[in-house]
């Protein structure tokens, strides 16, 4: 069993600790990140830690190309890396004491308290200081407005409890800022505008030039201060501040509020940005409590309908709010030029694109709670990149489209071989997102037009990735990568190969009923031809074992379970070399099983017993992504135990720190994973037939659970205790539905027993 690393106190709402843990630091700033959408950062200080620490603010869509020609470069590589970069740190205020620097790396404190408010997105904390006889209690206050996407909020407040202190404060904005991942402490950023009107200061930088096209990103900040104190300007490179002194006696208390608003090339011309910027602070100019208020209330109506409540069980209930609310300040479908990255505004790892977990895990959830519209916005994001998915698929000498695995810009910006041109799985994956979104809301405008242009286009691809076995007289797909990572270049994935068959059928299926309403065109030949790459598509199985075997040689490797590795040995990304890990038969994430979950209404219970208990006690479990279609299947097979305990990983993940990981950004898009298998495991939600069923189960340790979701112009509350389930149609016309396989017309509220049957398996 995994020990936990639990740096927070366990609390339905909040995030909270009394401790500075200087040894781990990092996964402090991880777990206390804040963001709106458009902005965001890790929970670092404002004042001065020189301790080790990562520095962390980044933008929505500001990115860099960075190069990949390398000496072993071959053809079909792209021609750069995307990543994302640090920018503008606008949060600073450096605090001096009798002219001494407040560094809680090296002083000594008291009463030190760190917390983030998951209700509204508030991080506040506070700590003492002793200098010179004189005490000071700091406390400092942050937001990311989510209703005024550019502006961000800090309030400090220093109270003088005993002695005598000058105060001095000097508030920056700051671009001299690297990367962790830069290269011999590679720069990004060039200064190309300051200046003072009044009192809004501003800085204006542009990322560098490169050489492969892309364009310069430029950013401006504005920050205006709320003080008694007069600011005196300072300016240095890539960076204007502003100083403000106080003289403190004992039971004296000043507050000093610093707005900043934050503008990108994106949305308004570098030209145009200080004035802009400035106005935008001048229009801004209700009270903090006004602006607070705001914020509580956004907040609230996103609650109102996302919130998951648990009772019995405070580690879960904190579990699933903390991920949700990192989910919202990430994206929340405003911009439909935006997607999920997987570290959101916590890090830099992964580059900060977009990739296919935002198809397979992340538009389930977003289907459920919010707005069909940002649902659609994440498809639109797709169909508006198809022409650099068709530039992607000619880089590999093939036809259609390949959705990247890596990307800002829709063309593929990932340089492992193995991940980016053999995990081509991901293209399925768009195509189920497609299907998804058209099954569970009943909206068939999308799949009659910009939908099948997608699918058409996938559907090329795999038709020409594909070759055909005269030996078996079987359509094969050879040296890919399916979702197990722990793999590469193997033959005939199961998973691949059904993902391309299911697109193949799919698109033929709706290309044939929506042939008036399309402007695509697909040859009597080329529909000829995808029909018998249908009818005759290889998909290894065994069936004596009768399983779906995860690849062609898969059975030949030494099995065991993951109960026989040594405590030491995980996690073996960090423990064993590549070869060893290669050649093992452990498996990093669900990979049949990601089909089974896909494709549920396909496979029967018994097949999917078999696979689950086959291939779980392999898996490892050390992809975020992981843990959640374990617990969505055991729930189904009644395995409550088994579900549970993938429930605590996927909902726990980066708060208990499973896989070591977390301290250098949080796992974004799989923080879907707790709702999903809250909502579709343990509730047992299904709609791929286009009929919507529950059949909920309640883990022992839980008294009740509830949730709301949107279905099809609808809105429903489920309810499940200890003695029964009740669903209530808030909103929208009655629908007919299955709970527990028996057909209902909801139209007002609906209260059956609970309906449990646990097995021993």
């Amino acid at each position: 069993m995994k020990t936990v690393q639990r740096l927070f106190e366990i609390d339905p709402w909040r995030i909270r600790t009394t401790q500075l843990d200087k040894e781990n630091r990092r996964l402090q700033e991880s777990l206390t990140s804040i963001g709106n959408g458009y902005m965001g950062m890790r929970g670092n200080f404002e004042e001065t830690y020189s301790g080790d620490h990562h520095q962390g603010t980044y933008l929505a869509g500001i990115w860099y190309p960075d190069k990949t020609r390398v000496g072993w470069w071959k053809n079909g590589y792209p021609e750069y890396f995307g990543k994302v970069i640090n920018a503008l740190d606008f949060i600073q205020m450096k605090l001096f004491v009798n002219d001494r620097e407040i560094d809680l790396a090296v002083m000594d404190i008291e009463e030190f308290d760190l917390e983030l408010n998951m209700q509204n997105g508030v991080l506040i904390r506070t700590f003492t200081v002793t200098v010179d006889h004189a005490k000071i209690r700091f406390t400092f206050e942050r937001f990311l407005s989510v209703v005024k996407k550019e502006l961000a909020v800090i309030r400090l407040t220093a109270e003088c409890l005993t002695g005598e202190a000058e105060l001095k404060i000097v508030s920056k904005l700051d671009s001299n800022v690297q990367n962790e991942d830069s290269n011999y402490e590679e720069m990004f950023w060039l200064e190309k505008g300051r200046g003072h009107q009044e009192d809004i200061s501003f800085l204006t930088t542009q990322t560098v030039p490169n050489n492969f096209g892309i364009e310069q990103f430029s950013v401006t900040g504005a920050m205006q201060h709320i003080s008694s104190s007069i600011g005196l300007q300072q300016d240095d490179t890539l960076e204007v501040a502003e100083t403000f002194t106080y003289a403190l006696k004992a039971n004296q208390t000043i507050q000093l509020e610093k707005r900043v608003v934050v503008l990108t090339s994106r949305d308004v011309p570098e030209t145009e940005q200080s004035e802009k910027a400035i106005a935008l602070l001048t229009d801004y100019a209700a009270t903090y409590e006004d602006l607070l208020a705001e914020q509580n209330e956004a907040w609230a109506n996103r609650w109102a309908l996302a919130d998951v409540l648990i009772g019995g069980d405070d580690e879960a209930q904190q579990g699933i709010r903390f991920n949700i609310f990192q989910l919202f300040s990430t994206y929340y479908g405003e911009d439909e030029r935006l997607n999920i990255g997987p570290k959101g505004f916590t890090g830099e790892k992964y580059g900060g694109a977009t990739y296919w977990d935002t198809e397979a895990y992340a538009v389930p959830m977003y289907l459920g709670i919010s707005d069909p519209n940002v649902t659609k916005n994440l498809l639109k994001y797709r169909h508006n990149q198809l022409p650099q998915a068709q530039h992607n698929a000619r880089q590999q000498g093939l036809n259609g489209a390949l959705y990247p695995m890596v990307t800002f810009t829709g063309v593929e910006c990932h340089n492992e071989w193995e991940i980016t041109f053999e995990e081509i799985h991901r293209n399925g994956a768009i195509a189920h997102a497609i299907y998804n979104y058209t099954t569970y809301t009943g909206d068939e405008s999308y799949i009659q037009k910009e939908g099948l242009e997608v699918l058409t286009e996938i559907a090329r691809f795999w038709a020409d990735r594909v070759h055909y076995s005269k030996r078996q007289q079987k359509y094969m797909i050879h040296g890919v990568t399916g979702p197990n990572e722990y793999e590469n270049n193997i033959n005939n994935n199961w998973y691949t190969n059904y993902l391309a068959s299911w697109v193949l059928s799919y698109t033929l299926e709706n290309y044939q009923k929506y042939q008036a309403q399309t402007t695509v065109s697909i040859s009597a030949e080329e529909q000829a031809k995808w029909q018998d790459i249908i009818d005759h598509m290889y998909f290894p199985t065994d069936e004596e074992l009768g399983i779906f075997v995860q690849h062609d040689t898969f059975l030949d490797k030494d099995l065991m379970p993951v109960s026989d590795l040594s405590p030491e040995d995980r996690p073996l990304n960090q423990n064993w070399s590549w070869d060893k890990i290669l050649r093992s038969c452990f498996i990093k994430q669900a990979d049949v099983l990601q089909g089974i979950y896909f494709f549920g209404d396909q496979f029967t219970l018994e097949e999917k017993r078999k696979n689950f208990e086959f291939y779980e006690p392999m898996t490892v479990h050390e992809s975020s992504l992981s843990a959640s279609i374990h617990a969505i299947l055991a729930a189904e097979l009644g395995l409550t135990d088994k579900s549970m305990e993938m429930y605590q990983r996927t909902a726990r993940l980066d708060l208990d720190n499973y896989n070591n990981d977390t301290d250098d950004g949080l796992h974004i898009t799989s923080m879907t994973g707790s709702w999903l298998a809250i909502v579709q495991g343990f509730a047992q939600m299904k709609t791929n037939t286009g009929t919507l069923s529950f059949a909920p189960l309640l883990p022992k340790n839980w008294d009740h659970y509830s949730f709301h979701i949107n279905y099809r112009g609808r809105l429903l509350a489920v309810s499940v205790n200890q003695k029964e389930v009740q669903i209530d149609l808030k909103d929208g016309a009655a629908l007919a539905m299955m709970l527990y396989e028996k057909e209902i017309i909801l139209s007002d509220t609906m209260t059956v027993p609970l309906e449990q049957e646990e097995s021993n398996v």
